[in-house]
């Protein structure tokens, strides 16, 4: 099956960038599909993932946290649908974040950084490594983001909605 590898904070407002088309080349023998810019692949010949790893490592030119899961686990999302029918509100964005290892916190849900009405990061609900959740575009938002490593009791890197669906249609076509 394949592998899903993202890359924690990467190419976001200029900071430690590279550029993701040329890493997938780079990882052709493991028939590595690049998904947007922020550093998500599709890996449809994984191998061992301490193979697919080492050789990650040493294809990247920057040094950043590495987040894997099994394909079939982003594709089980398409039927839990955890947002439910009801589109997002305007100027509201819909996001999973990936935990970089189980066992962490588990934190009353749902939950608003910061609480009441004006909140910005809204988690909504959350399953073994994933976390699902909404923000609106604002200056402070990443911060409150960043305040879910603690919430969650590990670091996690965070993708909106709609590169998931992205995934799940390269998933798909595998």
């Amino acid at each position: 099956m394949a592998l899903v590898t993202l890359l924690r904070g990467v190419n976001v407002g200029g900071h430690q960038t590279f550029r993701p088309t040329r890493l997938a080349h780079e990882l052709r023998r493991f028939d590595v599909v690049n998904v947007g810019a922020a550093g998500t692949f599709v890996v449809r010949q994984p191998g061992s993932r301490r193979d697919f790893r080492a050789a990650l490592v040493k294809q990247l030119p920057i040094t950043t946290q590495i987040v894997m899961c099994e394909g079939r686990d982003l594709l089980r999302l398409e039927s839990s649908n955890p947002f439910g029918e009801t589109p997002a509100d305007p100027g509201v964005t819909r996001f999973v974040s990936f935990l970089s290892k189980r066992g962490g916190a588990s934190p009353t849900l749902p939950l608003s950084l910061p609480p009441g009405e004006n909140w910005l990061v809204r988690v909504v609900a959350s399953t073994d490594r994933f976390v699902f959740g909404e923000y609106r575009r604002h200056m402070k938002t990443i911060g409150h983001l960043g305040q879910l490593d603690k919430l969650f009791g590990a670091p996690m890197t965070t993708r909106n909605w709609n590169t998931i669906r992205a995934i799940q249609r390269v998933l798909r076509d595998t």
